[in-house]
């Protein structure tokens, strides 16, 4: 069986079973059992081998390497999930344009809103991915029975008749959620029609992200990374299929039917990972009632963080609720294209969060630091040269994207000037997407990053009533931008006893460095762009993309911008192995196991 290439100086300490020797000399004990090395780094199993090659799969998968691949798979489905996203938003523009009847279903898309931020992306794979991670470190350890089997037994069906009871309760109280919402909004039975139809998203998406959780644990990110692709293609279908008929509740139906989607797209690999290894059944104790403490109050602070992240948008839609007709529209739009780069520069963090958590099971901090370094720096780099390009570029991108149909050029305006003053915000989006995992990456329950977030809400709220009057959906848009930067820094000056104690000083390195480089190509990638405006919008943005990225490049490794040096954590794709040919395996096969 081939191996990846192993951890080593420059991608941190192996896992605990692996730092007693150098993998070339001499022998290596695991916690059940010993091995001999052999000098190519080939383990010959004398006793209880179980626990070993568990270590050496999970060294295999903590590599450079696989990372990097499961990184590329990974963004590669993220982004045709984005771009089905942007096809869902074209047609929702172009099918209903955005006006009340718009302003009523984007009412209602809070519940999904809410349902993927605290079911899939953050809230749930915040407490479940470190609680596998943990599972799975036992395992390895040799503990008796299946861990990972007594976790799930223990937690799924309280989680699934939890998800049924709020995805009734929001069904049932959709009358006085939208009142609630959006006051001022003319609709507001179409609107409740809307949320009854979304509210099944909660139980849905609570068992996706159950799903995800569980499988970027066991190292399987294929499954996960596909959803927002079926998601998407759900929500597409419906619209063009009963747009005709039943309008923009076409909408409401599509989100229902993507949900169950997701969930479809992940069952057959989790349940193949639960199959394929038995450690004898459960075991007669297994320890729940000494757990269940603390994953209780794990769960009430990752759930109550990001609840509280996402209330920005209720915030938002609140305030917006107010201005005339379409501005909650104009934020929707803005929003979803402006947060296009940090869902991908997040995409790094989310394949090596099992990781980070997985080295802290292991008592591994120094590998989890240097990870969590290496991942804020190389997101920072992704995200602001995205956010350069969206400020360079917002009005060519949005005429591109939706100005057609019921989409007006006004419209393309007024979304354009939002979509950068929210761009402004999207560095702060990024390490608050990635500061929060290394808090909660141990399993362990912390109240600072809820109360770091909480500040960030009130300072958005404050910012947005006092902007919105002068200012309308643009205020609002930089309250979004201040709230969350307030919280990024919080978050920043809290790690060490509470967190993966990262270095702030070269974490503030590896921010200020890509930040000025991308205010320089922010201004030639705006200048270049007008230049050949008269080429239609195409064109215009080709050229100031170009001038973006070439700029922040050349500034980048003038500067020393530590993601955008020769890029270790990619070298391994590319490097040939030791019997002289190029190997490209897929992160995903039994045999990475």
């Amino acid at each position: 069986m081939d191996h990846a290439p192993r951890l080593g100086a420059r991608t941190g300490t192996p896992p605990a079973v692996a730092r007693t020797a150098p993998p070339s000399t001499g022998t290596r004990t695991a916690a059940a059992g010993t091995a001999t090395s052999t000098g190519t780094g080939t383990a010959t199993p004398v006793t209880a081998p179980g626990p070993d090659t568990a270590a050496a799969a999970e060294e295999r998968r903590s590599s450079g390497g696989f990372l990097a691949r499961a990184a590329l798979v990974t963004a590669v489905l993220s982004v045709a999930g984005s771009v089905l996203g942007l096809v869902r938003d074209q047609a929702l523009a172009r099918l209903f344009g955005a006006g009340g009847e718009t302003d009523a279903f984007l009412v209602a898309w809070t519940v999904p809103e809410f349902a993927a931020t605290l079911l899939i992306e953050d809230g749930l794979a915040f407490a479940l991915v470190p609680m596998f991670s943990l599972a799975l470190a036992r395992r390895a350890r040799g503990a008796p029975g299946d861990q990972v089997r007594a976790l799930v037994a223990s937690t799924l069906p309280r989680l699934l008749l939890a998800f049924a009871a709020v995805g009734a309760l929001v069904a049932a109280a959709a009358p006085v959620l939208v009142r609630a919402l959006a006051p001022g909004l003319p609709d507001q039975a179409l609107a409740v029609d809307c949320t009854r139809l979304t509210a099944t998203c909660v139980v849905s998406f609570g068992l996706a992200g159950y799903c995800s959780a569980a499988l970027r644990a066991h190292r399987r990110f294929l499954a996960p990374a596909a959803i927002y692709v079926a998601y998407n293609t759900g929500i597409i279908t419906a619209m063009f299929v009963l747009g005709g008929r039943w309008g923009v509740r076409s909408a409401a139906v599509g989100v229902a039917v993507g949900g169950v989607l997701m969930v479809v797209a992940q069952l057959p690999s989790l349940l193949g990972q639960l199959r394929r290894r038995d450690g004898g059944g459960r075991p007669p104790g297994t320890g729940d009632g000494d757990a269940r403490p603390l994953a209780l109050a794990l769960f009430a602070t990752v759930l109550l963080f990001a609840l509280c992240r996402q209330s920005q948008v209720l915030i938002e839609r609140f305030l917006a609720s107010g201005l005339p007709s379409g501005a909650i529209s104009h934020l929707n739009y803005a929003q979803k294209v402006a947060q296009i780069p940090m869902t991908l520069s997040l995409m790094l963090c989310t394949v090596t969060f099992p990781v980070v958590a997985r080295a802290l099971a292991d008592g591994d901090t120094e590998r989890a630091r240097d990870r969590v370094e290496r991942d804020v720096a190389l997101a920072a780099a992704l995200v602001l040269l995205g956010a350069a390009t969206v400020v360079a570029c917002a009005p060519q991108i949005v005429r591109l994207l939706f100005q057609r149909g019921a989409f007006t050029a006004a419209d393309t305006a007024a979304t354009a000037g939002v979509m950068r003053v929210y761009a402004l915000g999207l560095l702060g989006q990024t390490v608050v997407g990635a500061l929060a995992r290394s808090y909660f990456s141990a399993g362990r329950a912390s109240w600072y990053p809820f109360g770091a977030m909480a500040v960030g809400v009130t300072a958005t709220a404050a910012v947005g009533a006092a902007a919105v009057g002068p200012w309308g959906v643009t205020g609002i848009a930089a309250a979004n931008a201040a709230g969350i930067t307030v919280t990024a820094a919080l978050l920043l000056a809290g790690t060490g006893p509470r967190s993966v104690p990262v270095r702030v000083r070269r974490v503030l390195g590896d921010l200020g460095r890509p930040l000025l480089a991308a205010a320089v190509a922010t201004g030639a990638g705006a200048l270049a762009a007008d230049r050949v405006a008269d080429g239609g919008a195409a064109l215009s943005l080709a050229v100031g993309a170009a001038t973006v990225g070439g700029v922040f490049v050349a500034l980048g490794l003038a500067l020393g911008v530590r993601g955008l040096l020769p890029v270790r954590f990619l070298h391994p794709v590319t490097r040939r192995l030791p019997h002289g040919r190029f190997r490209f395996r897929f992160p995903f096969h039994d045999h990475d196991r």
